[in-house]
Order: structure tokens, then sequence, then C-alpha cells
């Protein structure tokens, strides 16, 4: 079959607007016939996009195309195969397994014998295991079939490496309001009349379809099919239709992506985003657990000693939320997302930890002093466990300026608070201290044992 022939099959069909239209779903009449009527695309298929740039350079590389559901990743294959001159099969990862691979391997290794490439076009790639997919290694490396395989999932993860070292991967982006409002007017002209819509009523269908075009288009069949009295507006138009939950998987992409943006978010002092994001993943049925325990980690790592009171305030957001459950206790778990939005933010806690830990890494199994030591038996004491050591209270104002650190060791200064909210007085205290320690000789390398009495701590 000639490209010329292949492309045929898939152009809209030659009758009159309306005419025939149950036979075939909407969403199939409305293929394109060729790469420059796939929406939203541009840049893969437009003017200067990747894939119209790799056709005219005469060849097709083997491809990955990532993106959510209804972009036109099934029609930008066939449209490729028919472009390059390729013969087209397909195979969906669901429901086909290693007889079917072995199949389409075979099939191809015999077309390429009589000149005749093959695209091999494969739905939901990233449900076939590591073994499935190290079967299409060798046929790709040598040519004999061009891969094209469609993903909802990130391919870093649900491909293994060897496989994406061997194709492009291109990323499809979901539809805007734009490629959307094509699509609708393509599908009027399709029935043959304008759809029964105020321009809210409108909007809120591209709004409804959420990037989707065939989700799109499946609405307007059935708008088409009530032929409602009057134009529908927004509330008309969510009785009529089933409003569609949003696209979100509680282990896939969608669930770490929003998480990132709650969380960045928040480190942005964005409350308003942050709530939106927050509400996103509730609409979306997320646990509101995994949202408190992510809350929990925000309040330490990234607000810290800057606000001392949002670890507790969080905490107590996700008590209130065990206590309540669901939908009372997200009030609480919002209020803490409120909260953490806008507390002064600091990282100092965070960043101390790990330049402790690395310190900790560094310097092995050094013991503490004796003189910090406890001596519960004799022989402890003989070896001069806790000799020489001030006890702090006993000093004036409770500090005694001893070295706390091992023997040997330099002094390590880790905790950097910074100068926002309550830090800047914690900041005012550990320069307080450092400087009483440098008066009187207990610096950084000032021997253990080391006596000082300290004026009083400034309020």
């Amino acid at each position: 079959m000639s490209a010329q022939d292949q492309a045929s099959l898939f152009a809209p069909p030659e009758v009159a607007p309306g005419a025939a239209a149950g036979a075939r779903p909407l969403a199939d009449r409305l293929r394109p016939g060729s790469l420059d009527q796939i929406s939203g695309q541009d840049h893969l298929v437009g003017p200067s996009g990747s894939l119209t740039r790799m056709l005219a350079r005469g060849g097709l590389a083997s491809l990955i195309l990532w993106g959510p559901p209804g972009v036109g990743k099934t029609s930008i294959a066939r449209l490729l195969a028919a472009a390059a001159g390729l013969h087209f099969m397909q195979l969906s990862a669901v429901f086909s397994g290693v007889a079917d691979l072995k199949r389409a391997f075979e099939e191809a290794t015999k077309r390429r014998a009589l000149g005749q490439a093959t695209l091999l076009f494969v739905d939901e790639i990233h449900r076939f295991n590591r073994a499935q997919q190290d079967g299409f290694l060798p046929v790709v490396e040598d040519g004999t079939i061009v891969l094209v395989g469609a993903t909802t999932e990130n391919p870093s993860f649900a491909l293994i490496g060897a496989l994406l070292s061997r194709c492009q991967v291109l990323v499809l982006h979901r539809l805007g309001d734009e490629a959307l409002e094509e699509l609708l007017r393509r599908a009027e002209a399709d029935l043959g009349a304008k759809l029964a819509l105020t321009e809210e009523g409108r909007a809120s269908l591209r709004a409804m379809a959420d990037g989707d075009g065939r989700y799109l288009l499946n609405m307007v069949e059935q708008i088409a099919a009530e032929t409602p009295a009057s134009a529908l507006d927004a509330g008309a138009l969510a009785e009529l239709l089933a409003r569609r939950a949003a696209l979100y998987d509680r282990d896939r992409d969608e669930h770490f992506n929003l998480i990132s943006a709650l969380h960045k978010s928040l480190r942005g002092s964005d409350a308003d985003a942050a709530l939106y994001w927050f509400a996103r993943m509730l609409t979306g049925g997320e646990d509101p657990r995994y949202i408190a325990r992510r809350l929990v980690r925000f309040a330490a790592e990234d607000v810290g000693l800057a606000d001392p009171q949002a670890l507790p305030q969080t905490l107590a957001a996700w008590d209130a939320y065990e206590r309540l459950g669901s939908p009372e206790g997200e009030l609480a778990l919002a209020q803490a997302v409120i909260y953490l939005g806008t507390a002064p933010k600091s990282n100092a806690a965070y960043m101390a930890l790990k330049a402790a830990q690395r310190s900790a890494r560094e310097t092995g199994s050094l013991t503490p002093p004796a003189h910090i030591l406890n001596a519960p038996t004799r022989l402890m004491k003989q070896l001069g466990y806790g000799a020489g050591y001030d006890y702090d209270h006993d000093a004036a104002d409770a500090f005694s300026g001893q070295n706390y650190f091992p023997d040997g060791m330099e002094r390590g200064r880790f905790y950097e608070p910074k100068d926002r909210g309550f830090e800047r007085e914690l900041a005012k205290r550990l320069e307080y201290w450092s400087g009483l320690r440098n008066e009187r000789g207990l610096g950084p390398t000032a021997p253990a044992g080391s006596r000082g009495r300290a004026p009083g701590l400034p309020s």
C-alpha cells in the first residue's frame, strides 16, 4: 500500500456534514488526515516542528510519544507511517504478550526482505515488563522496525534505559483552549450545526474536557444527541453531562507533580497557589494523611526555626484531621497550608543536619571528650571520665563555654540561622556565646575542660 493510499484511510469522510454520522464515532470521523491537521502540537508537527524536520530529512527515528490521554498520540503514529511510506502495525501492551511481539517481528522481517519497512505502534508501551521491553532492542537496533511507543507515564521510570537510548522521547502537550475550540468547530462542521451552548457553556465544555480532545468529542456527541431546546449555560451543561474526575493517579506522575507544586508554592510563600494545588489533590482523591505528612516535612525543612510554631501548628492540623475525618478535617489542613505559606522561611536547620551528617561521616568514630562522659564506675573515674566537667547551671548565666566536640577535632559551625523570623534572635544568641568563647580563649582549639565564667545572656 502506498503512502498516499495509507493517508487516505485517515482522511475525513467525503460525505455531507452530518450524513450517516451514526455509523462511526465522532472522534473517529474527525481523525486528522495529515500531520498539519493535528491540533495543539505545533512544536512537533508545525512548520518547524521536530517531526516535520525529521521527515524533511528523509528519515524517521524510533520514538516514544509521552503525553496525557486524548492529545493525538495514535493519530500522529498513523500519519507518520503514511508520510514516511512505512507499513503501519499496531499493538496494545494491555492485550499483547510475547507471542504477539514475536509474530509482529517476524512479519516485519518478511516485509523488510521484500523492501517494505514497518512502523510498529505500541500503545501503552509502559505496561510491557522489562523482559518484553528487552525484546524490542535487536529489531530496533537493526532497523527491522521503526518503533513508535505511546505512554502516559514518565518514560524515565516506565521504560528500561536500553530502550530509551534507542528512541527519541517527544512530549505531547495537553490541548489548550485554542486547540479545543478548533476541535469544537470541526465537530460542528461535521454535524452540520452549531452546538446549543452559550458562550459560558462553551467555555465550560472546554474546561470539562481538561485538555483531552477525545473526551471533548465524546461530550459533543452527547450534547448533539440530546438536542436541547435552548442553549445550555455552564449549570445546565453540568447537569446534562457527568462531570469528569480530574486527571490524577495517586501512584503515578500526576501524584508527584502536584505534591511538588504544592511544596514549591509553599516555599515561594504563595499561599493562594498552595491552596489551589492542595484542592487539586483532594479533588483527585489523594489521601489527606499523605498531604498532612508532607506538610509536616515542609514545616521542619523549609520553615524550621524561623517560626518555631510551624511544626506544632501542622501537627495539630494533622491531629484535627484524624479526629474529624473528611471533609471537616480538611479545613484544618487548609489552615496549615495557609500558615506555612505565610510563615517566614528558613532551611537552616535542614542544612545544619546535612552538614553535621557530612562531618560525622568524615570523622569516623571519634569518641566524645572524656570530661563530658558519665563515670558510673570506679574504673571509668580512674580513666578520667567526667574529670574537669563544668556543670553549666553552676556557671554564670548557665554557660561554661566548655568544648563538647571530640578531642582533636576543630569546632564546627553547622547551624547558620537566617536573618528572618525567630532565627534573628537565635543568631544573636549564637554570636553572643561565640564571643564569650573567644574572649576567654575557649575557641575552636580550646582544650577539653577549659573553664570560664560568662556574664548574663541578653534578653
